[in-house]
């Protein structure tokens, strides 16, 4: 190589061109010296170059004719300094690290015990690590740098795996299956319109490595939940880079689907001090991770680290990370994995920790949608409600009350109102709205909806933890069942099963679908997919989570859309301030208001009667928006009877009501006009609209 090494600049963090040469700075408070190591397209490391300068906590240099070739120049990083673990330094100049800024890397990570050897062992794991790779015309055309973020307030988002949406899809070609590109295919986005998404949420798919237990089992990660380099896609994933995920989110996007992407700042997949030694622990140890007093790595995410979000250049890569994104990729917000640990300080939580005081401030990142998941094994790790505007967050009191509830569990109607009406006692602080509330009933970790309904227990043999994996208090009940009939079964059998169950889930949909927040389901959900009872498949590269599309109910498929379609036509699922249940002193009415099977308001008492069944009706009044004003009626019975209902007396003085039946979960989805006789099935969920005559 035809260089020479200048002293270079300190920002941009990362390897830059610029007209002198290329530039790399590397953030490592606590390293001795930082190598620049430049490898051929036959992985022979051809230069190791030391950056000559450092400025306070980083080190850089310039290096001077070098070529890029036009595949891009194929590096890595190797530091020095003391190897003590037991002091939390980890320096070895034999372990080759991916640079955290790397934007694209050669291949995905996988294990190998190699890359946990001491350093006295002197191993050289180049020939193990992926190189990342530097182009100069990365921003081409087709992936030119956005300023601004096109963002909008989500209504029903969709989670999906990537791999396991489009691994199996019979109208995928071959060649794009378990890949970002395959999403944008004509099929997988006609899905997605006629369920009514507008939102899709993809989960993690930065380049991820295998934890070390399941290497050993011979079991592979399927979800992405153990990263390494946080702004370089996995190639497993997006084989095509930066282009094929935008082009995906531009192809979305025209569909009327923006892309949020599942991020994972909390932890890496470098694990316990017995992990992997891949990019930040080699760089700086002591530095991106946390640390107790005896210098030992704290835990407060469960998977054996945890990143030290509080320290400014920690930060930094986050919020760097999260502008890459959204500029280079368009897409409109993310969802933070264990997001507590992005604000938890010495002192405990705060949202005025230095990463979330950050991203409020910041002009790019302020403006995208950002969900969290609040909680982690910390200490204070359940945050629930304590995010901040603009912040939505993920719901599991939602989930847990609304599933007690269709379990059958008694005493629960207050729990269901609660959730239903927008989870007042928990966002309405600090000026929140109810659209902050991300209700679901079921996501990638925990049961399928199906199984929800399927199993009374969980079944996590095949992941090699004897079951012991996964959570224990699932509110779920198998109809009688546990998991599917034994194949000797009779066909009657098999079908009266199957009924009760999609029965029950139908019910569970049409509950979140007229709860007030925004909706998340889960891919697959929406026609009837099972985990066979495991809910911690995350150790299931498989057909276990695969979604399988040879046997989706596509009766079920249009229930959802049904009750998507009613969502978005009704101005009485689009209150974003919370219910009242009070009179409006100019229209003498009420906006939401409980009821008795008799007709007559629920009272005190009758949250307590041990009833399984209650209505609910809602009362829009602001007609500025282009949406169905008139007033709703539902009706939620949870019983294993049918319930003979009075219609609610009018409440709008001197207007009578006309109610017309607009959904049944428990018979066909047809708008039919009232009768004399109003019965809401067992373990169902009627609605109502009415017309004043």
């Amino acid at each position: 190589m035809n260089d020479s090494i200048k002293n270079g600049l300190p920002r941009p963090l990362g390897v830059s061109q610029n007209p002198a040469g290329l530039n790399i700075a590397v953030l490592a408070p606590n390293a001795a010296a930082i190598y620049f190591c430049v490898f051929d397209e036959h992985d022979h490391e051809t230069a190791r170059i030391r950056l000559p300068r450092r400025s306070g906590d980083v080190h850089h240099g310039l290096i001077e004719n070098i070529r890029v070739p036009a595949e891009g120049l194929r590096y890595g990083l190797r530091a020095a300094g003391e190897y003590n673990p037991r002091r939390g330094q980890f320096y070895d100049e034999h372990k080759l690290l991916v640079d955290p800024y790397a934007t694209e890397i050669d291949r995905g990570f996988v294990f190998d015990d190699l890359l946990a050897a001491p350093a006295s062992e002197q191993l050289d794991t180049a020939h193990l690590v992926p190189k990342s790779i530097f182009r100069a015309d990365v921003f081409v055309a087709d992936v030119s740098p956005r300023s601004t973020v096109i963002a909008h307030a989500p209504q029903f988002i969709y989670e999906l795996s990537v791999k396991a949406y489009t691994q199996l899809h019979p109208e995928v070609p071959a060649e794009l299956r378990g890949t970002v590109a395959a999403l944008r295919e004509p099929a997988v986005i006609e899905h997605l319109l006629k369920l009514g998404v507008d939102t899709l949420e993809l989960m993690p798919i930065a380049a991820w490595v295998n934890e070390r237990h399941l290497h050993r089992l011979g079991l592979h990660n399927a979800w992405g939940y153990n990263p390494v380099s946080m702004m370089a896609l996995d190639p497993r994933l997006c084989p095509n880079g930066l282009h094929e995920l935008r082009a995906t989110v531009d192809a979305l996007r025209a569909a009327g689907i923006q892309t949020i992407l599942d991020v994972v700042f909390n932890h890496t997949g470098e694990g316990d001090v017995f992990g992997p030694t891949l990019s930040l622990r080699g760089l700086d140890n002591l530095y991106y991770y946390k640390h107790d007093d005896d210098f030992q790595l704290m835990n407060d995410t469960g998977c054996g680290n945890t990143i030290a979000c509080e320290r400014a250049g920690v930060a930094q890569l986050m919020m760097d990370t999260m502008r890459h994104w959204i500029t280079n990729a368009g897409v409109a917000g993310f969802r933070f994995d264990l997001a507590p640990v992005m604000g938890r300080l010495p002192t405990g939580f705060s949202t005025d920790a230095p990463l979330l005081a950050a991203m409020r401030q910041d002009p790019l990142i302020s403006q995208a949608l950002l969900i969290a998941e609040p909680w982690d094994i910390g200490v204070g790790g359940y945050q629930l409600g304590n995010f901040q505007s603009p912040w939505l967050e993920w719901n599991d009191k939602y989930r847990d009350d609304v599933r007690r509830f269709w379990q059958g569990q008694a005493h629960v109607l207050g729990g269901l109102a609660t959730r239903v009406a927008g989870s007042s006692d928990v966002f309405a602080r600090s000026n929140r709205a109810p659209s902050t509330s991300v209700n679901f009933l079921a996501a990638h970790d925990g049961f399928t909806l199906r199984d929800v309904v399927s199993y009374s227990h969980k079944y996590n043999g095949n992941n090699g933890e004897d079951n012991r994996d996964g959570s224990n208090d699932n509110h779920s009940w198998s109809n009688g069942v546990e998991g599917e009939l034994p194949n000797e079964t009779s066909a009657a059998d098999v079908t009266a099963l199957k009924e009760k169950r999609t029965r029950d889930i139908r019910a569970l949909l049409a509950t979140l679908f007229v709860s007030q927040g925004t909706v998340m389901l889960t891919a697959g959900d929406e026609f009837g997919r099972t985990q066979h009872g495991n809910n911690n498949a995350y150790a299931q590269d498989n057909a276990v989570t695969w979604v399988d599309w040879a046997d989706k109910d596509e009766d079920l498929i249009a229930c959802v859309g049904a009750l998507s379609q009613i969502r978005r036509g009704h101005l009485a699922f689009h209150f974003d301030d919370f219910l009242k249940g009070g009179a409006d002193t100019v229209a003498a009415a009420h906006d939401v208001q409980w009821w008795r099977a008799d007709g007559v308001p629920m009272q005190v008492a009758d949250w307590e009667s041990g009833s399984q069944a209650v209505g609910l009706s809602l009362h829009p009044r602001n007609t500025s928006l282009a949406l169905d004003s008139s007033d709703v009626l539902m009706w939620f019975n949870a019983g294993q009877d049918g319930l003979a209902i009075e219609p609610p007396h009018d409440h709008v003085a001197g207007a009578a009501q006309v109610w017309q039946k607009i959904f049944d979960s428990n018979n066909a989805i047809n708008a039919e006009p009232t009768s004399a006789s109003w019965v809401v099935a067992a373990r169902s969920v009627v609605i109502w609209r009415a017309s004043r005559a």
